[in-house]
């Protein structure tokens, strides 16, 4: 495939030099002018890598071995971590991993947004970034007689078998052991994707971290669990804390996890967490951050950007089940909370009523369509808190909040590369971002949220 363009061959190694680091938290670098990204390697850094994929445009290598290496390098500490896609930073001390977030905010808002006079502050870090996910979810599978329950592979869907992921919660760990076994000793077949034979796909486990109560969820392609009692039985006897079993039904052959039909097995629909002040009840399916020390850092960091005194009507569009409306309702006259997910919508309201807060409202629906409407009615909103998908927003809703003419706007990402295209937007509309911070919501990967401080020019 080489030609003279392309000065690298597929199966080939050769040495490059290391000069940053990709979106993925992959090495790049250059060969005769030429991109190479490398997974595994760090800026600074000079590398052996063999070559696996030859574009017009760049080549993607492996690593073979490092001849000068990082001062940031570190040794991973999962023994999984060459063979497991979960995590991508543990070759990178805490602190630098840190730098790289906030190097990855800095050149989003420069390249894609334009936007380099803005303030990007240090990444806040975790005090523990091992063992915080409140949340596993682990394919299952098997290989040869045995029955395989972990996290896939790098760019695959061979499942590695997991016995201590180092970013779940332990009892997620014990949980996933659990599960193992039991499967394994009563015979209940593990879903075969290739074949759509089989039964359990997916076993999910959610812990809240300040209660202790723990719930287990079989993702299942069949309406009947065979050995359904021994297998509850056999869970309840081995899992401490364990309040809810539940079992999700997805008959369809699809990479998506969950199905529609959900029955409750065995104890609570439920089980209770709390992120500051406030109590919030989970479902098999609702959203809730999985790192729920983390979370409340960027809900009070959302609070403080909103610069609330107690008198401000704040509308939190992509509301999802109303966390953050109600860190915002604690210092606001009126917060509306907008979502097109009646699901959500249906758990934010009832969240609202168990943490007693009575000044916040949740509106179902699409924001594009919702805020004109409240706008015609009177209502002008002082703040606008949006927490939106990796996508980002479209340039209709951004349109929509500036029509509103907000003080601020406080803007919550989980996509650098989104935020800095939307923050591009709100600039050209009259809407200057001040600064951003980055939380470290999930340490030993390359995610990095973001809150962003954007006011009326």
């Amino acid at each position: 495939m080489a030609n003279k363009t392309v000065p690298v061959e597929k199966g080939q190694t050769y040495t490059i030099e290391i000069t940053g680091l990709g979106h993925s938290g992959e090495g790049v670098g250059r060969y005769q002018d030429f991109t190479v990204f490398v997974s595994g390697a760090l800026t600074g850094e000079t590398v052996a890598a063999v070559i696996t994929t030859v574009k017009k445009t760049y080549a993607i290598g492996k690593l073979s071995t490092v001849t000068t290496p990082s001062p940031h390098r570190t040794k991973p500490a999962c023994e999984i971590y060459s063979l497991c896609g979960g995590c991508q930073l543990q070759h990178v001390s805490y602190e630098e991993q840190l730098s790289v977030k906030r190097q990855q905010v800095v050149d989003a808002i420069t390249r894609i947004g334009k936007l380099p006079e803005v303030v990007v502050h240090p990444t806040l870090g975790a005090a523990n970034p091992w063992y915080y996910r409140n949340k596993m979810q682990f394919p299952v599978g098997r290989k040869n007689s045995k029955v395989v329950v972990g996290c896939y592979a790098q760019g695959s869907h061979d499942i590695i078998d997991t016995d201590n992921c180092l970013i779940q919660h332990q009892i997620n760990n014990d949980i996933a052991r659990e599960v193992r076994t039991a499967i394994q000793e009563l015979g209940i077949e593990p879903y075969d994707e290739h074949t759509g034979q089989g039964v359990i796909r997916h076993v999910l486990g959610r812990v809240g971290t300040t209660t202790g109560q723990i719930m287990v969820v079989l993702v299942t392609a069949t309406e009947r669990l065979p050995k359904e009692q021994a297998l509850i039985e056999r869970l309840t006897a081995s899992i401490p804390g364990l309040v809810s079993i539940i079992q999700n039904i997805n008959p369809k052959r699809t990479n998506i996890i969950m199905g529609h039909k959900t029955i409750t097995l065995w104890g609570q629909d439920t089980i209770s967490d709390k992120l500051g002040e406030f109590t919030f009840a989970i479902s098999a399916r609702s959203f809730f951050q999985v790192n729920t020390v983390q979370a409340e850092v960027l809900y009070n960091q959302a609070v403080k950007y909103a610069g609330l005194t107690g008198s401000e009507t704040v509308i939190d569009a992509y509301c999802g089940t109303g966390t953050i409306t109600l860190f915002l309702a604690r210092h606001a006259a009126k917060v509306y909370g907008i979502e097109i997910v009646e699901p959500a919508i249906l758990d934010a309201r009832q969240n609202a009523i168990t943490n007693h807060v009575t000044n916040a409202e949740f509106i179902v629906g699409d924001a594009v369509d919702i805020m004109p409407h409240m706008f015609k009615q009177g209502i002008k909103p002082d703040v606008i808190v949006v927490d939106p998908p990796r996508a980002g927003c479209e340039q209709k809703i951004l349109e929509t909040f500036v029509n509103m003419q907000p003080k601020r706007i406080v803007y919550v990402s989980c996509n650098p590369a989104s935020l800095a295209r939307d923050l591009a937007v709100l600039n050209d509309l009259g809407y200057k971002t001040i600064e951003i911070q980055p939380v470290d919501m999930f340490a030993q990967t390359f995610h990095v949220e973001c809150v962003a401080l954007i006011e009326r020019e």
